[in-house]
C-alpha cells in the first residue's frame, strides 16, 4: 500500500519570518536522514515549506496551489482557538461545521492529498510539507470518527503523521503520529 507522510515545516525566527532559521535547516537536515525515499515530494507555495524539503535532502516535485478560501479558513480557525477541549477535538468541531469555510478548506486539502496518491504503487511513498493548523484540519477530515481527544497537541516543527492509502477503496487509513 502507498504511504503519505505529512510534516509541518521546520523552524524559522518568529511567526512573521518567511525563511527557515539556521536551526530550522539543521533540524530539517537531521529529520531527512530518518525518512524516504519518496516518489513525490509536495510543498505549499511558502518558501519555508520548500526550504524544509530541500534541507531534508529531497527535491520538490510538486508545489501545491494555495486554496482560494485560505483567508477565510485562517479567520475561522483563529476564532476556534478560543474553543474548549483538546486541540484536535476543537478542530474537529470546526471542520464538521457544515457550510463553514474551514470545512470546505479542510476537505479540499484532504482531496489534494488523495490526488497525490493516485499515481503511486504498492510500497511507494509521498511527502507533503505543510503548515501547522492546516495539516491538522486535513487529518481530522480524513479521520472523522477517530478519538481526537487522544491525538495530543497540535504539531510542532517537523512533526506530522504517516498515513497508508488503500488505492482500491481510494481512502486513507492507519494514521501514525510522528512527534519530536
Amino acid at each position: 500500500m502507498p504511504m503519505l507522510e505529512i510534516r509541518r515545516h521546520s523552524k524559522r525566527n518568529g511567526d512573521e519570518a518567511v525563511h527557515l532559521s539556521q536551526e530550522g535547516v539543521e533540524l530539517a537536515r537531521w529529520s531527512g536522514t530518518l525518512m524516504g525515499p519518496f516518489e513525490t515530494v509536495a510543498t505549499s507555495v511558502a518558501p519555508r515549506a520548500r526550504e524544509t524539503a530541500i534541507a531534508m535532502g529531497f527535491a520538490v516535485t510538486l508545489e501545491l496551489p494555495t486554496l482560494p478560501n485560505v483567508n477565510g479558513f485562517l479567520q475561522e480557525s483563529q476564532a476556534a482557538s478560543y474553543d474548549v477541549g483538546a486541540p484536535f477535538t476543537r478542530l474537529a468541531r470546526l471542520v464538521n461545521r457544515r457550510g463553514s469555510i474551514a470545512s470546505d478548506y479542510s476537505h479540499a486539502l484532504a482531496r489534494q492529498w488523495g490526488d497525490l496518491m493516485a499515481p503511486l504503487g504498492p510500497g511507494d511513498a509521498a511527502l507533503v510539507i505543510g503548515h501547522g493548523g492546516h495539516i491538522e484540519c486535513g487529518l481530522v477530515t480524513l479521520f472523522p470518527e477517530a478519538d481526537h481527544d487522544e491525538w495530543g497537541a497540535l504539531f510542532g516543527y517537523m512533526e506530522g503523521a504517516r498515513l497508508h492509502y488503500d488505492a482500491v477503496a481510494r481512502r486513507f487509513h492507519d494514521i501514525e503520529f510522528v512527534r519530536g
